[in-house]
């Protein structure tokens, strides 16, 4: 008869096979669902242009700050922070994630985080928080100094 410690050891080996499993999925839709978004802004752009042989709207003065048409909806791509992004290019639960470290104006975890905003600190509420922060973090906006620990770009808190 196998011990309890090797059917627990057993079973935690199947788990986190499961584990991998999932997240390999979960990375190849997010993927494609971030395509999707890519070329659905592509063609609203192509679209926005003006047909051949109109003028184009005039260029803005340089060194002007680009006028926002309108902020990111739920489910829009993450851009790149640059200088001059404002935060309302961001969707309103990465805008959250954004504004909740700058008012704590320290590092935080990810369930710090979901206990900030207000959700239940269960591994689903977390895992999505991570995921935010974790987008933000490779596209510039947020900095993660220290592994699962997130903080706010040194001079950054005053360009939202």
């Amino acid at each position: 008869m196998p011990s309890v410690m090797g059917l627990l050891e057993e079973r935690e080996r199947a788990a986190r096979q499961r584990v991998e499993v999932l997240q390999a999925e979960l990375q190849e839709a997010e993927a494609a669902w971030e395509r999707f978004v890519i070329a659905r802004q592509t063609v609203a752009e192509v679209l926005a242009e003006p047909p051949a042989g109109e003028e184009a709207p005039p260029a803005g003065v340089a060194g002007e700050r680009p006028a926002r048409v309108a902020g990111a909806v739920p489910g829009s791509v993450v851009p790149a922070w640059k200088e001059g992004l404002a935060l309302d290019s961001l969707a309103p639960d990465y805008q959250r994630l954004v504004e909740v470290l700058a008012c704590s104006g320290e590092e935080m975890d990810c369930r710090q985080l979901a206990a900030a905003l207000g959700l239940e600190v269960v591994a689903a509420k977390v895992e999505g928080v991570r995921s935010k922060v974790k987008r933000l973090a490779v596209r510039g906006w947020l900095a993660e100094e220290r592994p699962g620990m997130f903080s706010m770009v040194a001079g950054r808190v005053g360009d939202s």
